[in-house]
């Protein structure tokens, strides 16, 4: 056996080893961006108390209990209850390839690029790195959407950012009747999922700014 016979034998199963590492590499990069031609971008997001779902604002004070007035026996009486809080994103769908022309003709976007979002995703972390859930952040969790983005358009899709058990739950629960004197302040990570009309995979996250506390009740 020669020389270079011993080389070539030797060198395979390394170019192999480079060819798996590279593939799994590639395979991650197509998984994050998918292979819809369009990409999903977040344009903006806002949040709504539970108690007042009308006003969004671009960071959220969650409030943990409320206090609400409620009839018992013809008396009007003072009782503690939990709302959820919504979240409202602006989402919008790009074309990857922004040439004006491809092979000499003008690009024309397709129905079947339009872009159906079918869930999303909340996680919660903190500037600090004290992340574990149920003792620093609440929970994260999923939830269904059924919102469709044609080509180069946008859409508003609005979602729970704060689950009513979320506040029922450590840490929140644990904020409850202090007065409004401790907080938990949070970045609320919302990733949303999505498919185009040939089943090609996409996805997009979007962050927010999220303050829970018990604040004062008007």
């Amino acid at each position: 056996m020669t020389t270079r016979h011993i080389w070539s034998n030797a060198m395979r199963p390394l170019l192999a080893a480079v060819c798996v590492l590279s593939t799994a590499s590639c395979g991650s990069e197509l998984l994050r961006t998918g292979h819809t031609p369009m990409l999903l971008v977040v344009e903006q997001m806002g949040g709504a108390s539970g108690q007042d779902p009308g006003a969004f604002t671009s960071a959220l004070l969650s409030d943990v209990q409320a206090i609400v007035e409620v009839e018992v026996n013809g008396v009007e009486v003072q009782q503690a209850t939990t709302f959820n809080d919504l979240g409202r994103a602006t989402i919008s769908s790009q074309r990857k390839d922004q040439s004006d022309l491809v092979g000499g003709l003008t690009q024309v976007t397709s129905p079947l690029n339009g872009i159906t979002l079918t869930r999303y995703r909340v996680n919660y972390r903190r500037a600090d790195g004290r992340n574990t859930p149920g003792v620093d952040v609440p929970f994260g969790f999923d939830g269904a959407l059924s919102s469709t983005i044609p080509p180069e358009g946008s859409v508003d899709v609005i979602f729970d950012l704060v689950r009513h058990s979320s506040k029922r739950e450590p840490p929140l629960a644990n904020l409850a009747g202090g007065g409004g004197l401790r907080f938990i302040n949070a970045i609320a990570e919302v990733t949303f999922f999505g498919r185009d009309q040939n089943g090609n995979e996409t996805m997009v996250t979007g962050f927010m700014d999220v303050i829970f506390g018990d604040f004062a009740d008007e």
